[in-house]
């Protein structure tokens, strides 16, 4: 490693100090009555159901029709892949094939006050059959329904991934939020043909999510590169819950809710607030214990403790872009306790080779670089060992379709994955937990410790945790 300078601290403390309070209280906009979320916090972080409780509801065959188990099965796959578009990894699902139902438990949304387990449960259930269909005509099928008259252009299966987009309206001057769809290569080919053949009339394309138009746009231009917009003047969340349901495909036939009630949490929030204070007190006790015992490099590694706490609350809520948020169960939060202990585990073991190091007689510099080399190992092998198993943890306990399922499927495969959210929620935490603590108690805690070793006042041993007279 280069040498680090003595700006590297301040540097380093700096993107901790932005990181923790940016994890905490995320980052928000709001124009009018609407909010918009850049980087989420942790009143974003969905709680468990052992935490805060939730629904029970059960659903049957609309119409008293007689599934097939396969088909009951196909249904149970949907609605466990629309929880998870939802970022709600601790729910339970079953199947009673012998009465047709399927019974689903899943947590409340975060930060709900006013819980409505009827609308709550609506989603899953719902068919969501996707249709783009020529003109914007209805007519009614044998049973009543209302359907488009026109021919169907593309259903749902065209359809490779839907997300939400926005746009500007040029008389207002307000936002729009609109629905973006990429088509597969098949979709593209026959939406080419469809707005190629109404371009030049300016025809219509109606848009049906099941019996219902949402959009009957006039095509404007050919569209061939696959890609295309659902307006409606949506709401961001009606935009983005229907972009959840065209992602998560449809169901092989309507569903009716039958029963539904609400679940006390099986801990509750006391629980919750105790914990929170329980590790409040530990952390301010392990941060006196390190400075006590270690000096400045106990200042560096409580600072770095702190870090690692943020970055796990981080991943559960979402804070990084590039990954949904998770649910947050009494076992995730033992996850974040098990992984901050072996931080300090990291920073006891560091702390104690630099010691050794200068009460050998090195020099600072050399003490520092030495005891860091040799804490390594045993960190390494310590966090590899522990992320090991939270990857077996996420990938029996989690869906099938996820990362640690399909890198383990030769294993799984025959005896089958499970949707336990409480244990997923522990491996989570556990194996976040230790990536944060290579970053922050490994890599900051260096930076920051070699670059305060140029100052000329830290340099005194004894700051290190060094004896005083070294013979």
């Amino acid at each position: 490693m280069k040498k680090i300078t003595k700006p590297v601290f301040f540097i380093v403390f700096a993107v901790i100090a932005l990181f923790a309070v940016t994890t905490v209280f995320g980052v928000h906009s709001q124009y009018g009555d609407i909010v918009t979320t850049y980087v989420h916090g942790v009143d974003d972080i969905r709680l468990g159901i052992d935490i805060q409780g939730g629904v029970d509801v059960t659903f049957e065959p609309a119409d008293g029709a007689d599934a097939t188990e396969e088909q009951m099965d196909a249904a149970l796959e949907v609605i466990k892949h629309r929880l998870i578009t939802q970022n709600i990894n601790d729910s339970e699902t079953y199947v009673d094939y012998n009465s047709n139902r399927i019974i689903v438990r899943f947590p409340w949304q975060a930060g709900e006050q006013n819980f409505d387990p009827e609308a709550a449960v609506k989603e899953p259930g719902e068919m969501a059959e996707l249709s783009f269909c020529y003109g914007s005509e209805a007519t009614y099928d044998e049973d009543g329904n209302t359907v488009p008259a026109g021919a169907t252009v593309l259903t749902g299966a065209d359809v490779e991934e839907a997300g939400v987009g926005a746009t500007q309206n040029e008389t207002t001057g307000s936002q729009q939020y609109l629905v973006t769809l990429k088509l597969t290569d098949e979709g593209a080919d026959k939406f080419y043909e469809a707005t190629s053949a109404l371009y030049a009339e300016s025809g219509v394309i109606s848009i049906w999510m099941d019996s219902t138009m949402i959009s009957a746009p006039t095509v404007n231009s050919v569209i061939s590169n696959g890609e295309c917009t659902i307006e409606g003047d949506f709401t961001y969340e009606e935009a983005k819950e229907l972009a959840d349901k065209i992602n998560s495909g449809a169901l092989p036939f309507s569903l009716e809710t039958t029963s539904f009630k609400t679940i006390s949490p099986t801990m509750g929030q006391g629980a919750l607030s105790v914990m929170l204070i329980a590790g409040a007190i530990s952390l301010a006790f392990i941060i006196v214990y390190m400075i006590v015992l270690y000096r400045l490099q106990g200042v560096v590694a409580s600072i770095c403790l702190i870090g690692q706490v943020a970055g796990m609350l981080a991943f559960v809520s979402g804070w990084f872009g590039f990954m949904p948020s998770a649910t947050l169960t009494i076992p995730g939060i033992a996850g974040i306790i098990l992984s901050v202990g072996m931080g300090v585990d990291a920073n006891i073991i560091t702390g104690e080779r630099i010691r050794e190091e200068l009460n050998a007689g090195k020099t600072l510099n050399a003490a520092l670089t030495s005891g860091y080399k040799r804490a390594f190992g045993a960190i390494f092998d310590g966090n590899l060992t522990g992320i090991i198993v939270s990857i077996v943890l996420m990938g029996a306990f989690g869906v099938p379709d996820s990362w640690c399922a399909q890198l383990l499927s030769p294993l799984f495969r025959w005896f089958g994955a499970t949707t336990e959210g409480v244990i997923y929620s522990f491996g989570y935490t556990l194996l976040t937990g230790l990536i944060m603590n290579f970053i922050m108690g490994v890599l900051a805690s260096r930076l920051m410790t070699m670059s305060l070793s140029r100052f000329k006042c830290f340099q005194n041993k004894k700051l290190y945790g060094g004896a005083i007279h070294v013979d």
